[in-house]
């Protein structure tokens, strides 16, 4: 049986800060628009900020539609399964809104991130998400599978990049300034990573 909660804490927030991947969700207001639903792992990734928000690093990919879907309406649904242990599944449905390098909130947030080097993922955004409506059902059919690490391609792949080439490589993609359905994705050219929130390279 689905149980709704009023609040992100006890053994749900418990539950939600042990798993090493979780999955979002958005979608353009356009009925023939593209859903989006994307996997989100790397650990020190996500953070509970407080009993009603949650916020998760957004790193360098193929294409920016959880910031076009956003920008756009805000909406999003964030859902964890347990992989071992009891059985359970938790979504949390609210409202969204990307922070970017050049947001006065910036440094603040990242201060919920304290494992992660802003250097080596080409991070863009922090995805802030307001809870509306937080949810655990069963999840009995979901399958038991073991978590080995991390992998380390996605590091790998951009910790050699500067500001400037990460803009660049930005500039090339097809679906990151703009959506697939044409939506403002992420603001370009990329501002720099603030002083207070990078490592030295």
């Amino acid at each position: 049986m689905g149980k709704s909660h009023e609040r992100i804490d006890g053994r749900l927030r418990a539950f939600i800060e042990a798993q090493h991947i979780f999955f979002t969700a958005t979608a353009p207001l356009d009925g023939d628009g593209t859903i989006n639903l994307s996997p989100k792992g790397l650990n020190g990734s996500f953070a509970v900020i407080d009993e009603l928000t949650v916020a998760y690093l957004d790193f360098a990919g193929s294409n920016a539609e959880t910031i076009a879907h956003l920008r756009e309406n805000g909406r999003i649904t964030l859902m964890w399964c347990a992989f071992d242990g009891p059985p359970n599944i938790v979504r949390v449905h609210g409202r969204g809104e990307p922070v970017f390098r050049d947001d006065a909130r910036w440094n603040e947030l990242m201060q919920h991130f304290p494992d992660i080097d802003p250097t080596t993922h080409g991070l863009r955004a922090i995805i802030v998400v307001a809870a509306e409506s937080i949810r655990d059902t069963c999840g009995y059919a979901v399958p038991f599978m073991a978590y080995d690490a991390d992998r380390p391609l996605h590091a790998s792949r951009f910790a050699r990049e500067t500001d400037e080439s990460l803009d660049a490589y930005f500039q090339k993609k097809d679906h990151i300034a703009t959506s697939i359905d044409g939506l403002p994705g992420l603001p370009l050219p990329l501002p720099p990573l603030p002083r207070t929130a990078t490592h030295d390279r």
